[in-house]
């Protein structure tokens, strides 16, 4: 079958399309997919350049935790059949691939209003925003949420789920492309966040007092400032692609 491999780690181009095996046949408890879409996550690069740490995978590897495709054959024990679409999270080959041997924890139905693109965007960003608004952050309806950076996977779900939690929602993109489609998704302040007062225009929205609930997805840069926003009893919920420093004394 074809796949993408990868066997040092560097930029994108250690990805090379290549024929490998296919999968041996699942055996108890396990799915056969197909694969018809994948899905590309942060961490999936932090893994192709080997700056993932002790989670980096052996080399060589085929990347890809989230897609969909359809079964092609089921072990004992599992309550799929061929030809049923599905969406995963995660596998036990990688996505990247013409075939893809999961656990059947890891098979789920794909909805059947969801393409397989659609379905491919589904674990990854979504189970993430939900654990940072819901188990880490216990976001709750009334409250005002401030998503940072939010024209990714994961910002767009953490609106979405912000939305049918009942929470007032500032947004920040960079974009013009990016406020346009954070507001359709539903938030009902959407501010660009070059913007050199953007920080000052939030606390303008909430009257002062700040926000509840700070989703970042930048702490290296932005954790400080966004200390600063924050209600009393404020949480921040993080996402960061370096080192944190934070002086007490000025946050």
């Amino acid at each position: 079958m074809k796949a993408i491999c990868v066997r040092e780690f560097g930029g994108p181009e250690v990805l090379k399309l290549e024929d490998i095996p296919e999968p041996r046949p699942p055996q108890s408890g396990e799915v056969l997919v197909s694969v018809k879409a994948a899905g590309v996550n942060p961490y999936d690069t932090y893994m192709r350049a080997g700056a993932y740490g002790a989670r980096n995978p052996a080399l060589p590897y085929t990347p890809g935790s989230d897609a969909t495709g359809v079964v092609e054959s089921a072990g004992a024990d599992v309550n799929l059949k061929a030809g049923e679409r599905v969406y995963t999270s995660g596998m036990m080959i990688g996505a990247y691939a013409e075939f893809m041997l999961c656990k059947s924890s890891q098979v789920q139905t794909l909805p059947a209003r969801l393409n397989f693109s659609q379905g491919a965007e589904v674990f990854v960003p979504y189970a993430t925003a939900y654990r940072a608004l819901f188990h880490v952050a216990r976001t709750k309806p009334g409250e005002t949420l401030l998503v940072h950076g939010t024209s990714g996977g994961v910002g767009l779900a953490a609106i979405q789920f912000g939305v049918a939690a009942g929470t007032k929602i500032i947004a920040t993109a960079g974009s013009d492309e990016g406020l346009k489609l954070i507001k359709t998704e539903g938030a009902q302040h959407t501010l660009n966040h070059s913007s050199n007062d953007y920080q000052k225009q939030v606390l303008d929205v909430t009257n002062g007092r700040g926000v509840d609930v700070i989703v970042e997805m930048l702490a290296n840069v932005n954790l400080g400032h966004d200390l600063k926003m924050l209600s009393p009893r404020g949480r921040v919920v993080v996402g960061s692609r370096g080192s944190v420093e934070i002086n007490p004394a000025t946050s």
